[in-house]
């Protein structure tokens, strides 16, 4: 039998996070987002909460809660505003997650657990200007010299790039290896030759930073490398699986935001003698909205319980990322509808909800990619090769 039910523990972690963002995020997100602001001191909140060490170990200054739990976060810190899920994804899914799998004891303690309490702020370095889908075919290089590494190149896309104290980054050491040539790297801000920009003029997530890294003859210790000398492509692939989990959740939350203001509208606006929530294709697009929702969900529950056991879930966390992240597009254009005029005004959140959604479809994999990820499994043309895997303390689906 299976039990959907969420336990108490789980529903107290969506409580919390639901107060938190109606506390310190929603009443201020449209100036934000208006102005471009990015405030800190919101994600330094989030790190006092225990969000940013939520499914790590107690024993590395986490919480120790469950996939599931990630998940609720993730999806209640969206339906506020993406900004706030995205240091979710890049501090929590992709770096520190990672570390928790591939990281020494020594790098565990130097940086995971300071990154769980929320006293530093991580992110992730893979994409590079012409590197993106393709993440094998990285420009940036390291080379081994004595006891250090010297990295020359540079990443773009980069979340909380300006914001950030820890970066995991790759880098090649032959390009003629191809993805066996990929390592990964801890550099840490103030590094000797490392900088950073932010990129402006963005769509939108205008309330979170994103910008560039510089590496000019960076030299990284050999004890800040993740995994042996190779290995960078398959830490990458594993963290890309847990932050496309983050973004899947964070997915679902943004397609109910937009069905919450759907939901209002309909029933505050008239026209030809009644709310316009009584017309029958206003209804279809409120009821795909809520059918996406319901879905989506429950793909994201699908792929927590498989990580929650420590099994890999590439194939579903991509299902999930794909399917989720369609769908708030796709909701945030029919709230619009819904809206009318008003949706394509800011004086209602919808337009922010779309201009936050279109990125969804490209980062963490692209909509085409996962497209084509889901084409192979279906004929047999991709078979996962076991990855590392750490099962967390799994609270997932049991009545609480």
């Amino acid at each position: 039998m299976i039990d959907l039910e969420l336990t108490q523990e789980q529903r107290l972690v969506r409580q919390s996070a639901r107060e938190f963002a109606e506390a310190e995020i929603l009443p201020y997100i449209r100036d934000w987002d208006a102005r471009g602001e990015v405030h800190r001191e919101v994600f330094a909140k989030m790190g006092e909460l225990g969000f940013l060490g939520a499914p790590l170990p107690e024993a590395y200054g986490g919480a120790g809660l469950d996939y599931v739990s990630l998940g609720l976060l993730c999806e209640e810190l969206e339906r506020a505003d993406t900004a706030f899920r995205v240091v979710m994804s890049v501090h929590v899914g992709l770096n520190s997650l990672t570390l928790l799998q591939w990281g020494t004891e020594d790098q565990k303690r130097r940086y995971l657990v300071p990154q769980a309490r929320g006293e530093k702020l991580a992110t992730f370095g893979l994409t590079e200007p012409g590197a993106g889908t393709d993440a094998a075919s990285l420009q940036t290089s390291a080379r081994r010299d004595g006891d250090s590494y010297v990295l020359n190149g540079s990443k773009i896309w980069i979340s909380l790039a300006d914001v950030a104290d820890h970066f995991l980054v790759f880098a090649t050491l032959d390009r003629a290896l191809g993805h066996r040539g990929v390592t990964a790297f801890i550099v840490e801000r103030g590094m000797p030759g490392f900088s950073t920009g932010t990129i402006h003029g963005k769509m939108g997530i205008h309330a979170g930073n994103t910008g560039t890294l510089f590496f000019d003859d960076v030299r990284v210790p050999v004890e800040n490398r993740v995994g042996e000398e190779g290995e960078g492509f398959l830490v990458a692939m594993s963290a890309i699986d847990q932050g496309r989990y983050t973004v899947a959740t964070g997915a679902v939350g943004l397609a109910q935001a937009c069905l919450d203001a759907s939901l209002r509208y309909a029933r505050e606006r008239h026209t030809f003698g009644r709310e316009i929530g009584q017309h029958q294709l206003v209804k279809q697009m409120i009821a795909k909205m809520g059918q996406g929702i319901e879905a989506g969900r429950l793909l994201c529950w699908q792929a927590a319980a498989l990580k929650n056991r420590g099994l890999r879930s590439t194939r579903e966390t991509s299902l999930a990322k794909w399917f989720c992240t369609e769908h708030a597009v796709a909701s945030a254009l029919d709230a619009i509808q819904i809206h009318g005029a008003y949706g394509y005004s800011n004086e209602y959140p919808v337009e922010r909800y779309l201009r936050n959604a279109k990125a969804a479809v490209i980062y963490e994999g692209t909509s085409q990619l996962h497209t084509l990820i889901q084409a192979d499994y279906l004929l047999g043309y991709r078979e996962d090769r076991p990855l590392r895997c750490l099962p967390v303390p799994a609270q997932g689906f049991e009545r609480g």
